[in-house]
């Protein structure tokens, strides 16, 4: 290792800049995986907390303190917030204390309805952070390259990617994204639906994490499953007496829940296949749909969308994690990848 290599001045970060979760990947791993959440004192404005621990501060708080989530929708909506996140995290890369502050050369991805107002934001957000170089992709081809498809060839390929804040569903073909659907539908509006269900059906309020929490153990998008989960027992306040009290919700509920909101997806996904070519949706009979994102893993989806679309659909190996390695990809081939907004 020479003098240069042991100052490592500049260093090279892939981030998936999510609603609900940011992911760093750093020479080549994934380094970071937090929820995309800040906790600030209100008195002196500095950052106590961001990630996991901000999160387990969620709905907690006292009045000197604040937790913000920076990225609504999959844009950013307090800049100030996720500038100061993106710090956070990055110093989350090394164990040691560094002597001499590097320079950064990211890749972030966005959503791809994003407006160029929201672009700048990113921009803006990562130059404040510390990057000298700034790449954008889209996340829809992230999560292509993620799951190792060949962007390049003439094959058209159709990805629904479903984060926190949007789904985005889009046909790739020669390093291009040929049509694309964003819409404002996905994990957060899921949990919204639920914590909505729970107060009218159960008579009782639930928080952000206890319907995240309903989401995960006994989410489905299909009312009757093969293997259905065990019952789930949730706590919240009994909105007649103010007294905390247990129900137990079934994943057929929560199936019955979400349906409206699937429901948008689903239109999505149809407007998205009407405006493609027939060359590509040629293609897309025989290689099917991928799905990508924390929502794939809603149980039951594949097959719902399976029966809407009468295509295959297929749940890509780790969906969670598939756009930020498709963004360390294309930070390892910057050259190479046309697709890439640089500021």
């Amino acid at each position: 290792m020479g003098f240069f290599d042991f100052l490592d001045l500049t260093h090279e970060v892939a981030i998936d800049l999510g609603t609900a979760n940011t992911l760093i990947v750093y020479r080549g791993k994934v380094v970071v995986d937090e929820p995309s959440i800040v906790a600030i004192d209100r008195t002196t404005n500095k950052v106590i907390a961001v990630g996991k621990r901000a999160m387990q501060m969620h709905g907690k708080t006292h009045e000197n303190i604040r937790t913000i989530r920076p990225l609504k929708d999959g844009v950013i909506a307090d800049f100030e917030a996720a500038e100061s996140m993106i710090r956070e995290m990055i110093k989350m890369l090394y164990t040691k204390k560094r002597w001499m502050t590097p320079s950064y050369k990211m890749v972030i991805c966005i959503p791809s309805g994003i407006t160029e107002v929201e672009k700048k934001a990113v921009f803006n957000s990562a130059e404040a952070a510390g990057a000298k170089e700034r790449y954008l992709i889209h996340e829809p081809m992230a999560a292509a390259l993620g799951i190792g498809i060949d962007v390049s060839e003439p094959v058209g390929n159709m990805i629904i990617d479903i984060g926190g804040g949007t789904t985005e569903i889009a046909v790739i073909a020669l390093m291009g994204i040929v049509c694309d659907q964003s819409i404002r539908v996905a994990g957060d509006e899921f949990t919204a639906d639920i914590t909505d269900y729970v107060r009218r059906e159960h008579n009782i309020l639930i928080g952000e994490r206890t319907a995240e929490n309903i989401k995960i153990n006994v989410g489905a998008a299909l009312t009757d499953l093969e293997s259905p989960p065990d019952d789930y027992n949730v706590n919240g306040r009994d909105l007649m007496t103010g007294i905390p009290k247990q129900v137990t919700v079934n994943y057929a509920e929560v199936a019955q829940c979400l349906d409206k909101s699937i429901a948008k997806i689903e239109e999505a996904v149809m407007k998205a296949l009407e405006i493609t070519p027939p060359e590509l949706a040629a293609d897309i009979y025989k290689t099917g749909i991928y799905l990508t994102g924390g929502g794939a893993l809603l149980r039951g989806l594949d097959k719902r969308i399976a029966a809407k679309t009468k295509l295959t659909v297929q749940v890509a190996d780790d969906p969670l994690r598939a756009v930020v390695r498709g963004t360390g990809i294309a930070l390892k081939f910057v050259d190479k990848y046309p697709f890439l907004m640089r500021r």
